[in-house]
């Protein structure tokens, strides 16, 4: 028989000891089609040949995607043919679509499921049916552990290609041309030597002095000491580059050569200690790396423009960067004199980020998704915790690609061939319908079978464990179904609804008073239960449904949580509201506790996504030791621009009566160190200031309730201005100052308007609150009220055009103030195709150590969709989900009553609402 091979020396040499066989095994190389990019092969032409020499039959799939030609198959000996079924080693790259696994036969390829990868278990189940012995090269060790069938150089090489291409664009937006600008894409050139070449005429002019001054010596952080990380080096030494330690990286990238580049390799003792005592030891390191934290965030990265990142990480070791260490890397750079508009320095020493490794969420935290060849770079702004496809903006540019030695197609599949070549033999001489235990495999790839004669081999039948586990436990979630009571079905009910059905497991009631709203959301949202009730009346029957819940999501008018509350507390079921904490519902604090239960506020929009914006934009500016010294927030739902048509500028999107009663409330805020208080009755509209962040919408803000009692709460009593307020179209206040010197926005009980009340039209009431003996003329009774509202012609336009001096019918009503919502929501609602929008803005002060002061400009705008949710619905009723979802999934514990003030409340929900459309930007600006 023939004994296996090895490769003899020389770059292509390879030694065949042959014996006597008594046939001849046929081995196919399969066409590559799971991704269009994918143009490698497992052998290249040279090994067809060797392995034609011998008399063995090689079988090449056709594929024009293929980067090395047919004819070059065809002349080493190979024959181009579809039906591979003949041959008994079928080797690939990637994994192949399920069905067209050929049954009993012995396939090799990268397969992805060692791990017991959950979208690769059908092709796993799919080969143990077909009685297919797979080998996967990912498992192809050495004695040591060592990969020995590998592309990892040449992803080291793509990839440093890549992101010097990279910077050059991420350079270019930031104000600078640079000589990266002349590197393409690793896919761009034929082979790496072009790519070399193209690097050396950058390298030129960089030695040239032709690299900005404004940009500073430019370093290079290479982790690891493997092939990616020498891949990448080969490539880097093209540039006119100096190598220095990792501990001369920060003098060299204040005071280096501009002529020239920097880089540093890092090593685990570079950066690695052990937590309780600062030191490194690799034997204790490999045996318990939970036990060692890393200081790449603090003694490496502050001093890289790049890093180049090409470990492997696993659970339970220490990150290289978490998201906090990207806020405090981006925190501005104070600029310095030279600084100027045509030639700016850079925002933040770290400019790039080429993770190599590709392991989402691994030891780079924030690379959470891989990037493509299509789309190379995103930029991730540790501010909003997002990322983006752009190389514009705030952040960090990434490059994540996964297949990078795709972009080199030909020298990855010599090198990849002349790696797996010395084994073919072995797995040629091989029965695949044989016991597994009777082949005479060599450890290199007895270790890396995975599957063989239907079974998974006994290295990895663990695989079946982690399977039945992971499924052990989604039963068990499938089988506890988590029961929500939905309280209210107005505006913000939809979104709400739709965000929690999304888990099977939740199964929602719905309780209303309002028959129709309900039967439209039972129409929309299937899965739901629809309740009618008056939750404010029956109180024993909600007390019965509550007990029967997991969690009450309340959307009833904030004066009813409080009787909810108690419901939760008797029956210790969570709640969550989007309304504010009420002094009512603060002193049952206690009764929370005892109860041990949670209670979320204030988790709407105002309030709501402005506590979380706020805390967010604080909590980083502490853990850099700044301090927040002026703080202003204004929100408004209004109707988009072009929905703005009458003499309010306004149209309601929410409660009509909440809108109205705000004009009346008393107003404290903190400006220049000097409390403002202003009375309740009205006054508030004669505070109204203009706001021009966004000059084309023509806003006005006014106070809204007490701003001073947030300093404790967001931790900033070292500010001199806090105020926060709310947004409207600039005409808006001074109409509705009308309605308040008219006493139509009164709380008190109006016996008039009862339902057992005669019916009474407008002008009837208009004529009582004037003191008007009937009957009156219609002339009479405009100039009565044009000198009621001291003859403002704008007031009197707004009455008259909501028909308060005709003979429409007054809504019945318990109050002045309830019958005139009821009016204004008919006339002031939103029509076919009209949609509103959502405007917030915080401005923030921000004192650094170093002297300098930043402005942080916060803004949000969200439009609502015509034919979907309004923006009001959106921006209230997701943050609201997600934090239900977060109470039901234990993501939120903490008892007692919880706004959200704390990281791990606003944390993920600020990233979550952006999935659902609702974006927000921030722009820094320094000051001296």
């Amino acid at each position: 028989m023939i004994q296996a091979f090895r490769r003899s020396g020389g770059r292509h040499g390879y030694q065949l000891f042959r014996c006597q066989h008594y046939h001849k095994s046929v081995l196919a190389i399969r066409r590559e089609d799971v991704n269009a990019w994918e143009r490698r092969a497992p052998l290249a032409p040279r090994h067809v040949k060797a392995l034609a020499g011998l008399g063995y039959k090689v079988l090449v799939q056709p594929s024009n995607r293929r980067a090395i030609h047919e004819k070059d198959y065809v002349k080493a000996g190979g024959i181009i043919q579809e039906d591979i079924s003949e041959a008994c080693l079928i080797l690939g790259v990637k994994r192949p679509p399920e069905n067209k696994l050929i049954p009993k036969k012995m396939y090799g390829f990268f397969s992805h499921t060692i791990k017991a990868q959950e979208a690769n278990m059908p092709l796993l189940d799919e080969i143990l049916r077909k009685d297919i012995r797979l080998i996967d090269y990912e498992k192809m060790v050495d004695h040591r552990g060592v990969r020995v069938v590998a592309f990892g150089k040449w992803a080291g090489v793509a990839g440093m290609i890549n992101i010097l291409h990279g910077m050059g664009l991420r350079f270019l937006a930031l104000g600078h041309h640079t000589p990266f600008m002349h590197i393409g894409m690793a896919h761009n050139y034929r082979n790496s030597s072009q790519a070399v070449q193209a690097v050396r005429d950058c390298g030129y002019e960089i030695s040239l002095g032709l690299m900005p001054k404004s940009v500073g010596p430019i370093t290079f952080v290479f982790t690891g000491t493997g092939n990616v990380s020498k891949g990448a080096q080969e490539m880097f030494n093209a540039l006119p580059c100096e190598f220095v330690e990792p501990h001369e990286l920060k003098e060299v990238s204040r005071a280096g050569d501009l002529r020239k580049v920097y880089g540093t390799v890092l090593s685990r003792h570079h950066h690695l200690v052990r937590k309780s005592d600062g030191v490194y030891d690799p034997v204790e390191y490999d045996k318990h790396p939970e036990c060692y934290t890393s200081r790449f965030n603090t003694d490496i990265a502050p001093y890289a423009t790049c890093v180049v990142n090409g470990i492997y990480w696993e659970q339970h070791t220490p990150r290289l960067l978490s998201r906090q260490d990207a806020q405090r890397l981006l925190t501005p750079l104070r600029p310095s004199a030279a600084a100027t508009e045509g030639c700016p320095e850079l925002p933040h020493k770290l400019v790039a980020i080429c993770d190599i490794s590709a392991d989402t969420g691994g030891s780079i935290e924030f690379m959470t998704e891989c990037t493509t060849i299509d789309s190379p770079f995103c930029m991730y702004d540790a501010d909003q915790h997002i990322i983006h496809d752009s190389v514009e903006g705030l952040g960090i540019l990434m490059c994540s690609i996964d297949n990078l030695p795709a972009q080199l197609p030909i020298e990855s599949t010599e090198c990849f061939g002349d790696m797996l070549f010395p084994y073919i033999e072995e797995m040629l001489l091989s029965d695949a319908s044989e016991p597994f235990q009777s082949q005479n495999y060599s450890p290199v790839v007895r270790d890396a079978v995975i599957t063989s004669n239907g079974t998974l081999t006994d290295k990895y039948k663990y695989i079946q464990k982690l399977r039945e586990s992971r499924e052990s436990t989604q039963s068990l979630g499938m089988d506890k179904k988590k029961k929500v009571l939905l309280l209210g079905s107005g505006y913000v009910s939809g979104p709400v609804i739709e965000y929690l059905s999304r888990d099977p497991c939740v199964e929602i009631t719905a309780a209303s008073v309002m028959k129709e709203q309900l039967k439209q959301l039972a129409k929309k949202h299937s899965s739901i239960v629809p309740v009618v009730m008056d939750v404010t009346e029956d109180e024993e029957r909600l007390s019965s449904m509550v007990k029967k819940h997991d969690l009450v999501v309340s959307l009833l008018p904030y004066s009813f949580h409080p009787s909810v509350a108690k419901k939760c507390i008797d029956s210790k079921v969570n709640l969550v509201t989007a309304s504010y904490l009420t002094p009512a519902m603060k002193e049952l604090q206690q009764s929370v506790e005892a109860a041990g239960i949670t209670v979320i506020s204030e988790v709407g929009l105002d309030p709501g996504l402005d506590h979380m914006l706020a805390m967010e934009c604080i909590d980083k500016a502490k853990e850099v030791g700044a301090t927040v010294v002026s703080y202003t927030s204004f929100c408004g739902g209004l109707p988009a621009p072009e929905h703005s048509d009458n003499p309010l500028r306004y149209k309601f999107s929410w409660s009509p009566q909440g809108v109205l009663l705000n004009t009346i409330q008393p107003a404290t805020y903190l400006k220049n160190g000097e409390i403002v208080n202003i009375p309740a009755g009205g006054a508030l509209l004669d505070s109204v200031a203009v706001m021009d962040f966004f000059p084309g919408l023509n806003l006005e803000g006014f106070p809204n309730r007490d701003s001073t009692k947030y300093a404790e709460p967001y931790g900033i009593q070292s500010a001199h201005t806090l105020l926060r307020g709310t947004l409207r179209y600039r005409g808006y206040s001074k109409a509705v100052g009308g309605f308040v010197k008219l006493g139509l926005i009164n709380t008190e009980l109006c016996h008039l308007l009862r339902a057992a009340a005669p019916s009474m039209k407008w002008q009837e009431l208009m004529c009582k609150l004037l003191g008007l003996k009937p009957p009156v003329k219609s002339d009479d009774l405009r100039e009565a009220v044009y000198n009621k509202l001291d003859k403002d012609e704008r007031q009197l336009e707004a009455i008259e055009w909501l028909g308060l001096l005709g003979d429409e019918p007054v809504p019945r009503a318990d109050t002045l103030v309830g019958a005139l919502a009821k009016h204004m929501e008919i006339k002031l609602s939103f029509g076919t195709g009209e949609r509103d929008m959502i405007i917030m803005r915080n401005e923030i002060g921000i004192s650094h150590p170093s002297g300098h002061m930043e402005e942080k400009y916060i803004s949000l705008v969200v439009y609502g969709d015509a034919k979907g949710y309004s923006a009001m619905a959106k921006t209230v009723g997701y943050p609201t989900a997600i934090a239900a979802k977060m109470v039901l999934d234990g993501e939120i514990n903490t008892k007692g009553m919880v706004i959200p003030l704390m990281k791990n409340v606003y944390g993920p929900i600020l990233e979550r609402v952006q999935a659902e459309g609702i974006v927000y930007n921030i722009q820094s600006v320094i000051k001296q």
